[in-house]
Parts: C-alpha cells; structure tokens; sequence
C-alpha cells in the first residue's frame, strides 16, 4: 500500500521522470534523503519499475500505428509468440483471453509496410487489423492506492 507521500511521488515521477532528487523533494515537501530512501524502497517493492522516455513515434517516420488481433492455428501458439518477438515493429504485445491469444501494438511507416509484416505470420495466425486514428485516452497511472 502506498501512503501519500509515496503516491505524490509516483505522480510527480509519472509526469516527468527525468526530475532531479532535489525538484523531486521540493514537489513533494519532502527532504532529499526522505525522498532518495522512499524510491528505493517503491523500487525494491516494484512500484517503480524503470525510468524511461517517451518517445513520438510520428518524429521517428512511422505514421501508422496499428492494432492487431492475433490467433494463433493449432498447434502454433508458441511458433507464433517467438515469431512476434523477432518483429521490431511490435511495440508491445500482450497475451489475452478470448478468441484471439495475442493483441498487439505496431508501427509501421505505411500500409504495405503492415502488410508485408502480417504476411509473415499468415501461414500461422489469423490477424484482424485496426488502424489507429487517435489516443484519446494516453497511457496513464491507475488509481494509486
């Protein structure tokens, strides 16, 4: 469980990673050995995994991101899951329930481009395609406890 300085933190970390321990304490009126001790120990719990960049996939020259429901043919699942993980494209993937076994977040330059990646996993997946038009809802923290 977090308490409220922990969660102010993670907030604080979630806007902006790249904060200082010094910007870090002064947002959350905490000293900076408080706030040094209480991310280690978010880290050590696993709270906090990592500190990263985000970075605009459209500056990079991949306009087209793209949803993929993928389901696996018989026999095939884990063909298909190590086949996925070769593909650079693939920005994240994850497993699910359902009728599909994996769905999966690719960027792509151009439709041919999505059509060539998707033809190499024809003969071992079925795939339904979704265009990406707009985020309207980016990736965000949920609910701090």
């Amino acid at each position: 469980m977090l308490d409220a300085a922990d969660r102010r933190i993670v907030e604080a970390l979630f806007e902006n990673a790249r904060l200082s321990l010094k910007e870090l304490s002064g947002r959350v009126n905490l000293s900076s050995p408080s706030v040094a001790e209480r991310l280690r120990r978010l880290e050590e719990r696993g709270v906090i995994r990592a500190f990263t960049v985000e970075v605009d996939p459209r500056a990079l020259g991949y306009q087209l991101q793209a949803m993929v429901r993928i389901r696996p043919l018989p026999g095939r699942l884990h063909t298909v899951q190590e086949q996925l993980a070769g593909i650079p494209e693939i920005v994240e993937c994850d497993k699910v329930t359902g009728d599909d076994c994996f769905i999966a977040r690719m960027l792509v330059r151009t439709i041919e481009q999505l059509d060539e990646i998707l033809d190499r996993i024809a003969d071992k997946a079925e795939t339904s395609t979704a265009i990406v038009k707009s985020q309207p809802i980016p990736r965000r923290l949920p609910r701090l406890p």
